[in-house]
Protein backbone atom coordinates (compact mmCIF):
# COMPACT_ATOMS: atom_id res chain seq x y z
CA UNK A 1 0.00 0.00 0.00
CA UNK A 2 1.24 3.46 -0.87
CA UNK A 3 1.74 6.36 1.50
CA UNK A 4 2.23 10.10 1.41
CA UNK A 5 5.15 11.31 3.53
CA UNK A 6 4.95 14.95 4.67
CA UNK A 7 8.28 16.56 5.53
CA UNK A 8 9.84 19.99 5.89
CA UNK A 9 12.45 21.40 3.55
CA UNK A 10 15.47 23.37 4.75
CA UNK A 11 13.57 26.61 4.02
CA UNK A 12 10.72 25.40 6.30
CA UNK A 13 8.33 24.77 3.39
CA UNK A 14 6.33 21.57 3.60
CA UNK A 15 6.41 18.96 0.84
CA UNK A 16 5.12 15.46 0.28
CA UNK A 17 6.40 12.37 -1.46
CA UNK A 18 4.12 9.60 -2.61
CA UNK A 19 5.80 6.26 -2.03
CA UNK A 20 4.75 2.95 -3.55
CA UNK A 21 4.33 -0.14 -1.40
CA UNK A 22 7.97 -1.05 -2.07
CA UNK A 23 9.13 2.28 -0.59
CA UNK A 24 10.12 3.87 -3.90
CA UNK A 25 9.23 7.56 -4.33
CA UNK A 26 6.90 7.87 -7.31
CA UNK A 27 5.78 11.52 -6.99
CA UNK A 28 7.23 14.61 -5.28
CA UNK A 29 5.35 17.84 -4.60
CA UNK A 30 6.31 21.46 -4.80
CA UNK A 31 6.98 23.37 -1.59
CA UNK A 32 4.04 24.61 0.47
CA UNK A 33 4.12 27.44 3.02
CA UNK A 34 1.78 25.62 5.42
CA UNK A 35 1.03 22.05 6.39
CA UNK A 36 -2.65 22.61 5.56
CA UNK A 37 -1.72 23.61 1.99
CA UNK A 38 0.47 20.51 1.71
CA UNK A 39 -2.45 18.34 2.87
CA UNK A 40 -4.66 20.03 0.26
CA UNK A 41 -2.04 19.10 -2.35
CA UNK A 42 -2.27 15.46 -1.25
CA UNK A 43 -6.05 15.54 -1.62
CA UNK A 44 -5.60 17.02 -5.09
CA UNK A 45 -3.29 14.14 -6.05
CA UNK A 46 -5.84 11.64 -4.78
CA UNK A 47 -8.58 13.38 -6.80
CA UNK A 48 -6.68 13.88 -10.07
CA UNK A 49 -4.53 10.75 -10.13
CA UNK A 50 -7.24 8.75 -11.91
CA UNK A 51 -7.70 11.30 -14.72
CA UNK A 52 -5.41 10.41 -17.63
CA UNK A 53 -5.70 13.97 -19.02
CA UNK A 54 -3.97 15.35 -15.89
CA UNK A 55 -0.65 13.64 -16.70
CA UNK A 56 1.88 15.68 -18.65
CA UNK A 57 4.59 13.50 -20.16
CA UNK A 58 7.98 15.14 -20.74
CA UNK A 59 11.43 14.36 -22.05
CA UNK A 60 14.48 15.98 -20.46
CA UNK A 61 17.43 17.29 -22.48
CA UNK A 62 19.37 14.12 -21.68
CA UNK A 63 16.62 11.96 -23.19
CA UNK A 64 15.22 10.62 -19.93
CA UNK A 65 11.47 10.88 -19.40
CA UNK A 66 9.36 12.12 -16.50
CA UNK A 67 5.82 13.24 -15.84
CA UNK A 68 3.91 15.93 -13.99
CA UNK A 69 0.49 15.46 -12.44
CA UNK A 70 -1.60 18.60 -12.80
CA UNK A 71 -4.61 19.91 -10.91
CA UNK A 72 -7.80 21.11 -12.56
CA UNK A 73 -6.37 24.64 -12.78
CA UNK A 74 -3.28 23.37 -14.65
CA UNK A 75 -0.89 23.79 -11.72
CA UNK A 76 1.68 21.03 -11.23
CA UNK A 77 0.94 19.16 -8.00
CA UNK A 78 3.54 16.44 -8.34
CA UNK A 79 6.59 15.51 -10.41
CA UNK A 80 8.01 12.05 -10.96
CA UNK A 81 11.57 10.86 -10.86
CA UNK A 82 13.53 10.60 -14.12
CA UNK A 83 13.10 7.40 -16.09
CA UNK A 84 15.46 5.82 -18.60
CA UNK A 85 12.61 4.83 -20.90
CA UNK A 86 9.11 5.82 -21.88
CA UNK A 87 7.93 2.42 -20.67
CA UNK A 88 9.39 3.12 -17.23
CA UNK A 89 7.56 6.46 -17.13
CA UNK A 90 4.27 4.80 -18.07
CA UNK A 91 4.81 2.25 -15.29
CA UNK A 92 5.36 5.18 -12.90
CA UNK A 93 2.07 6.75 -13.95
CA UNK A 94 0.37 3.40 -13.41
CA UNK A 95 1.90 3.23 -9.93
CA UNK A 96 0.55 6.69 -9.04
CA UNK A 97 -2.90 5.68 -10.29
CA UNK A 98 -2.75 2.50 -8.22
CA UNK A 99 -1.28 3.90 -5.00
CA UNK A 100 -2.57 7.47 -4.61
CA UNK A 101 -6.30 6.95 -3.98
CA UNK A 102 -5.88 4.73 -0.92
CA UNK A 103 -2.50 5.96 0.32
CA UNK A 104 -2.35 6.99 3.96
CA UNK A 105 -0.51 10.07 5.24
CA UNK A 106 2.55 9.91 7.46
CA UNK A 107 4.44 12.87 8.88
CA UNK A 108 8.14 12.82 9.55
CA UNK A 109 8.91 13.82 13.15
CA UNK A 110 10.65 17.06 12.16
CA UNK A 111 7.55 18.36 10.30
Amino acid sequence: MGKFIISKRENNDFQFNLKAGNGQIILTSQGYASKASCENGIESVKTHSQDETKYERNTAKDGRTYFNLKAGNGQVIGTSQMYESENGMENGIGSVKHNAPSAFIEELKDS
